[in-house]
């Protein structure tokens, strides 16, 4: 790749639509140390690029040093890596060719963190081997180096395995092309060339295909095959595997099984012939585990094994899978679930739920990645929901991803070496096209790309805006699909400003406690004034699973003319508006007027995000507002409020 970069400097035409000399200070992700000198360099033909190999000064090997001067440019690093990245840097400064002077300057450059990673979910949607090689461009130009494929769901297998042919003659082909029809159909599977049948898969040609153009722009391809989870197409088309042998019964394999260890070791063996590098990455999320309480062949593992709970059965799994990965010399990955029932001996733990996953994982020794889903899931809307395509709802923007830090004060100093990374994920349920799914990534990925490499007293996030709204230019130049900053809208509107009312700072009673998952700002929630905005995560609203019941004490007697708390409903997360709402007052606090039931009139298939007030106008007097709103009736259903206004 450095010869190829070298290459395209040869080739640029005389002709360049920018004069003026380009200083580093337009680089992502922001490099280590950059001292400017006299002088520019101006490109000719042939451009003096002289690279030297030096140990000392270098012990990270993607580490480099480059100096310009009007003379020529000489870079330094230890390996291939640092200086494939030195000409990533350089290619930024000249917008891939597209300017002819640079400013003179001496940069040294090393990344923060080993591990800087992409996630692509290839199994709600596919996408073909293209698409990853572009994202594979992209990824090397912002100094990423991981790329982790999502293979297997239950939406679809997507890697060709010699030893099980079902799983890509059949599991990897649905009869719907979008995934949330196939969700909310039965779920089934058709043979390959069944008409109208969408999906596919990669050959073991293709995947090292992909291996090899990412290895030749220094970023390895981390597989993930789901287990025990997350399989229901296997389960499809290999029923012995689950706990019931029938198909369509089981989403968990059947831990009880030795079919299924020799499933998952034939599958692991195949996938590694393939994929060479050190990690394998075994999922472990999300595990229902439904079936194995009143399964013989798991009750009979967990009383041979000593096993007290479905938990350490799960375990029991993850280790035995280790165990033969090890064999092999490599190494597993799992999400922060692996955790429950005892942690696997030489697991690296990849953090969704939080970080706290991650620091308990660090605390027993073993290495984290960080990819909390509040600040690296690319599946939220980057912008205001009303002007964004379908996403699984949420907002993250740039803003919110950028200003995630990885080392908290709560991690032990003595195990920070275990934190290795972060990673952004993107989930493709409501992603359907290629271009949906770039737009989603860009720019929200550089963001993690920088927090990866860049030391924190180093970045800005004003500074860093105007550098990748820059990129994003480059990049759309080039046919990519990017989020274009220019049009953001930004946050809602009255999540901006503070309300002032009655109740303001009121003391709050809780009837029924509010749910400890989405505690908001706490006890305070209602009553401070701070209106939510578009997303329910934002610490600002307050969940309930249960009918909320709450009472606001306004300190004194007074004149009451309004009540009303605003709700919000998504119905993708399972959030929804109550069923209605009842509004009392109170003089003492002990005898309660009812004085409103306002009922819902928002449709539970309605799938944008919606905000409704469910609210009265009165004429009365109290000290006392109970305001309680009943639960929508949907099992599992949330409801979220952020405040209660009384005027």
């Amino acid at each position: 790749m450095c010869l190829a970069f070298i290459a395209s400097l040869l080739t640029w035409s005389s002709s360049f639509n920018i004069v003026s000399a380009q200083s580093p200070d337009v680089v992502i992700p922001v490099p280590a140390e950059v001292t400017m000198t006299k002088g520019t360099y101006k490109f000719e033909e042939l451009p003096k690029i002289k690279v030297v190999y030096s140990a000392k000064g270098f012990e990270n090997p993607e580490a480099y040093s480059m100096k310009i001067t009007p003379k020529g440019i000489t870079i330094r690093a230890s390996g291939e890596a640092g200086v494939f990245y030195a000409h990533q840097t350089l290619a930024q400064m000249t917008r891939d060719g597209a300017v002819k002077e640079i400013r003179c300057c001496e940069i040294f450059d090393s990344p923060r963190f080993p591990y800087r990673g992409m996630h692509f979910d290839v199994s709600r949607h596919f996408r073909n081997l293209d698409f990853l090689k572009r994202q594979v461009d992209v990824m090397a130009s912002f100094k990423m180096n991981r790329m982790h494929i999502h293979l297997t769901d239950a939406a679809g297998w997507r890697m060709q395995i010699d030893a099980y042919p079902r799983l890509t003659d059949f599991a990897a082909w649905r009869p719907q092309v979008t995934w949330k029809d196939w969700w909310t159909a039965d779920r089934s599977y058709v043979e390959e060339g069944t008409p109208g049948a969408y999906g596919g898969y990669y050959t073991k040609e293709e995947m090292r295909e992909l291996v090899e153009y990412a290895r030749e722009r220094h970023i390895e391809v981390i597989p993930e095959i789901e287990m025990p989870s997350h399989s229901e197409e296997v389960l499809a088309a290999y029923p012995e595997l689950g706990c019931s042998n029938e198909p369509y019964r089981d989403c968990d394999f059947c831990v009880g099984s030795e079919k299924t260890f020799g499933f998952l070791e034939t599958v692991l063996s195949e996938v590694m012939e393939v994929f060479p590098y050190e990690y394998i990455h075994i999922g472990g999320d999300e595990a229902g585990k439904s079936r194995w309480p009143s399964c013989p062949a798991c009750q009979k593992r967990m009383e041979e094994e000593g096993l007290k709970d479905v938990d350490e059965l799960q375990s029991y799994l993850i280790r035995r899978i280790e165990k033969f990965v090890l064999s092999k010399g490599r190494r597993i990955i799992g999400w922060d679930e692996i955790l429950q029932g005892g942690l696997a001996p030489e697991a690296t733990v990849m953090s969704w739920r939080g970080t706290e996953g991650g620091i308990e994982a660090m605390k027993q020794g073993h290495d984290v990645i960080m990819s909390p889903g509040k600040y690296c899931y690319l599946d939220h809307a980057q912008d205001a929901p009303f002007k964004e395509p379908e996403s699984i709802g949420g907002y993250l923007p740039l803003e919110h991803v950028y200003g995630y830090e990885p080392v908290e004060d709560s991690m032990p100093s003595d195990k920070l070496h275990h934190l290795i990374g972060v990673q952004a994920n993107l989930w493709t349920e409501y992603i359907t096209t290629d271009a949906h799914a770039e737009y989603m990534y860009w720019p929200r990925a550089v963001a993690i790309a920088e927090t990866g490499w860049s030391m924190p007293e180093n970045k800005n996030f004003p500074d860093f805006r105007k550098r990748v709204r820059e990129a994003m230019e480059v990049l759309r130049s080039k046919g990519y699909s990017t989020f274009d900053l220019d049009t953001e809208y930004g946050e809602r509107k009255l999540a901006q400003t503070g309300i002032d009312h009655l109740a303001k700072d009121a003391e709050v009673v809780y009837n029924n406690p509010m749910n400890p998952s989405y505690p908001g700002a706490g006890e305070g929630t209602l009553t401070d004034g701070i209106i939510g905005g578009w997303t329910y995560s934002d610490g600002r609203w307050q969940g309930f699973l249960s009918d909320l019941d709450v009472t606001l004490d306004l300190g004194a007697v007074t004149p009451v003319r309004y009540v009303g708390g605003t709700f919000m409903q998504l119905v993708s997360p399972y959030v929804f508006m109550p069923s209605r709402v009842e509004i009392f007052v109170s003089e003492d606090g002990n005898d309660f007027t009812r004085v409103a039931e306002v009922w819902n009139d928002v449709s539970q298939k309605a799938e944008d995000l919606l905000f409704r007030s469910f609210d009265t106008i009165c004429d009365v007097k109290a000290r006392y507002v109970r305001y309680v709103a009943h639960q929508s009736g949907v099992a599992g259903g949330w409801i979220f409020i952020d405040e209660i206004v009384v005027n």
